[in-house]
């Protein structure tokens, strides 16, 4: 699938779960927070001021919006990165980095409520407090990606085995509301770890937080 195609398949919103007027707004204020950041890593790697013109040098393989729209995708549908680097005609290992660059950057910008404009949630502590406040119930779940094993000898590397798939993974947890609307998708963990050992430390009572069997 060529580059264009790929793009137009994956931009569609039943598969990143945003209509397409948010998903240029969402890339219009994402993309220079996304270019300062790899700037600033940049100039840190070099250790002083660029020393070539701007521009020049080997170009990314995926551009910004395919990396935000990887991430999204991957987000909403669960496809893993062997998945998604086929689409893309690029190997697992880009599109994990890619995906792995951009969960800061829409933290940072926080997620909507509905039916609640101007409301974000930035972290877990935050969901529980919309919760209580409104006395909304929860679902929250997790979401398993297969990751390529840590090297030998790494600390805990034994952390990311899944004892339900028997496989390296990274997990991702996802709340909703009872309407099955998303309020947070964050908290990227270890494998072997339980979703409900994430919570329940932030988890009150009054949040009347779930989890599906």
């Amino acid at each position: 699938m060529k580059i264009k195609q790929a793009r137009a398949t994956m931009a569609h919103p039943a598969f990143c779960g945003v209509a397409r007027q948010h998903l240029g707004e969402l890339t219009e204020e994402l993309a220079p927070r996304w270019e300062a950041r790899c700037e600033s890593a940049r100039h840190e790697r070099r250790r002083g001021a660029r020393r070539r013109q701007a521009g020049s040098g080997p170009t990314y393989e995926l551009v910004f919006t395919d990396r935000l729209l990887a991430t999204l995708v991957h987000l909403r549908t669960g496809l893993t990165h062997e998945a998604l680097g086929m689409i893309y005609d690029v190997s697992s290992t880009i599109i994990g980095r890619s995906i792995s660059e951009m969960p800061p950057l829409l933290t940072e910008r926080g997620f909507a409520i509905p039916d609640r404009p101007g409301l974000r949630l930035h972290t877990l502590e935050d969901v529980f407090a919309y919760a209580a406040a409104e006395n909304a119930t929860l679902r929250i779940d997790g979401t398993e990606t297969q990751v390529r094993r840590p090297r030998a000898n790494r600390p805990g590397r034994q952390a990311f085995v899944s004892g339900k798939r028997r496989q390296n993974t990274i997990k991702t947890t996802t709340i909703s509301d009872h309407q099955g609307r998303t309020l947070w998708s964050g908290a990227m963990r270890p494998g072997r770890m339980h979703d409900q050992t994430l919570c329940a430390p932030r988890a009150s009572p009054s949040s009347s937080a779930s989890s599906p069997a």
